[in-house]
């Protein structure tokens, strides 16, 4: 017992158990609400506050600095991420702050204008900017311990917010004092805790301030500007089908199809986390060898990654596409059984296999430096998504050409990514393969070797 937990306690392991409880632990906290808000409007206030307004202002932020901080802070000398970290911490308090004095200025319109504004709206302008602010330290820990590759102490600060999010639910559940403005205060207390938390752990290096330069503010706004460029593309290339759906098919037939469409995009999410955690644990890996100037390392870590995770999803996807039914009656009941929704999710098993493809050669893009050429991907898959949604209902009158032109855009942009990154490292496709079929099979083959050795009962 304690040779396998000792080969499941690796970064892999962690990112991946992370990302797969945090998930759960999110859903049944969402499904607690859902069932025990007293008022359909108190659910959809939760859900525009925090899922929507407060969730998006921290993708921004999150999009402007994470991926900055760990390109320039992963493998280096403990000056450079000090300054690094004191940089990240100039430029989300700019950030955070703007984002206050947005809601200021949306506090007073409505309060001018708009004298007769209702009680939750106004709970929103009230906490918005405060939440916002309580999850900045929280929000920097995060990206810090991703960047040093401690996923451990990540997968703690993620579950103290997570758990303390939950059991406070739970306590206004049983004393019978959920409303909308407790479940806010909840939230804000979560925020509040998990940051002094990592805070008092030093885990969020706000000590780093005061060793900010001019030169590493820069670096991190100049590529931040494009890193959260592609984060907003990102967020719209997952949300344009549905809302093209929407637009182009009538009324009823219209959220029959988006409802249908949403529950295979649902359990997609499982193979999103699975290769989500693995660009996890990579990107610091393939920042330092970057930072380095070790190219050759870079592009191993890159072949190694997306050939390994291409090759796994394989049999992953098979079994997806043949029990598809199965899985959909799992999730959605048995009004779903034998619905488009079926066919949609075993189309997406196709493009699937190109995920991994496409997401480690945009982050070795970013990691190298070169978060524009990225962005610019990033873009032209939006671009191309659209006009194939547009299209496919036109010509198929059906959400499934939605999904078939799911698969053009990731095939377009796998090679877009392949075509513009040639242009700085030396590697080609089929490399990708070879190296990923041999470190995979070197990989079982050596743990099946130690669990064979390990003593009965150790």
């Amino acid at each position: 017992m304690k040779s396998i937990l000792k080969q499941l306690r690796n970064n892999h392991f962690l990112s991946f158990a992370g990302n797969m409880i945090m998930a759960v632990i999110g859903m049944l906290t969402i499904l607690l609400l859902a069932h025990n808000f007293s008022t359909k409007e108190d659910v959809g206030n939760w859900v525009f506050f925090i899922l929507n307004m407060v969730t998006l202002a921290d993708v921004f932020r999150t999009g402007f600095l994470q991926n900055s901080l760990i390109k320039f802070y992963s493998g280096t000398d403990k000056e450079r991420s000090a300054s690094i970290s004191g940089a990240a911490w100039h430029i989300g308090f700019v950030i955070t702050l703007a984002g206050c004095a947005i809601n200021l200025l949306w506090y007073l319109w409505y309060v001018i204008f708009h004298p007769t504004v209702t009680p939750a709206t106004l709970i929103m302008m009230h906490w918005f900017g405060i939440i916002f602010l309580a999850m900045l330290p929280y929000s920097v820990a995060t990206w810090i311990l991703q960047a040093e590759e401690r996923f451990g102490m990540l997968l703690v600060v993620r579950g103290i917010n997570q758990c303390l999010q939950l059991l406070f639910m739970v306590i206004l559940i049983l004393t019978n004092h959920l409303t909308f403005l407790n479940a806010v205060y909840a939230n804000f207390l979560t925020c509040v805790l998990t940051s002094a938390a990592t805070m008092i752990a030093g885990w969020d290096r706000l000590g780093t301030i005061g060793k900010r330069t001019k030169e590493s503010i820069h670096e991190l706004f100049h590529y931040g500007k494009f890193s959260v460029g592609t984060s907003i593309a990102a967020q719209f290339l997952k949300a344009s089908d549905t809302y093209i759906i929407n637009f182009m098919l009538p009324g009823n037939a219209a959220a029959a199809a988006v409802g249908m469409y949403g529950m295979a995009q649902q359990l997609m999410q499982v193979i999103e986390i699975f290769i989500r955690s693995f660009t996890a644990t990579a990107m610091p890996m393939i920042s330092a060898a970057s930072n380095q100037g070790d190219n050759n390392k870079v592009v191993y870590l890159m072949k190694k990654f997306a050939g390994m995770i291409t090759l796994a999803l394989i049999p992953i996807c098979l079994v997806c596409f043949v029990g598809a039914d199965v899985f959909m009656h799992i999730l959605g009941g048995k009004k779903f059984i034998g619905s488009e929704s079926v066919g949609v999710f075993r189309i997406f098993m196709f493009f699937a296999i190109l995920l991994p493809l496409d997401r480690f050669m945009g982050i070795t893009l970013d990691m190298i430096n070169k978060p524009r050429a990225n962005m610019i991907k990033v873009y032209i898959m939006l671009a191309v998504n659209v006009i194939g949604d547009i299209a496919g209902l036109l010509i198929f009158k059906s959400i499934y050409g939605v999904a078939g032109a799911s698969i053009i855009t990731f095939i377009v942009g796998t090679l877009y990514g392949y075509w513009t990154l040639k242009k700085y490292l030396n590697f080609k496709m089929g490399d990708i393969f070879t190296l990923g079929y041999a470190e995979l099979k070197m990989l079982i083959s050596n743990i099946f070797k130690k669990f064979s050795k390990a003593p009965i009962g150790e």
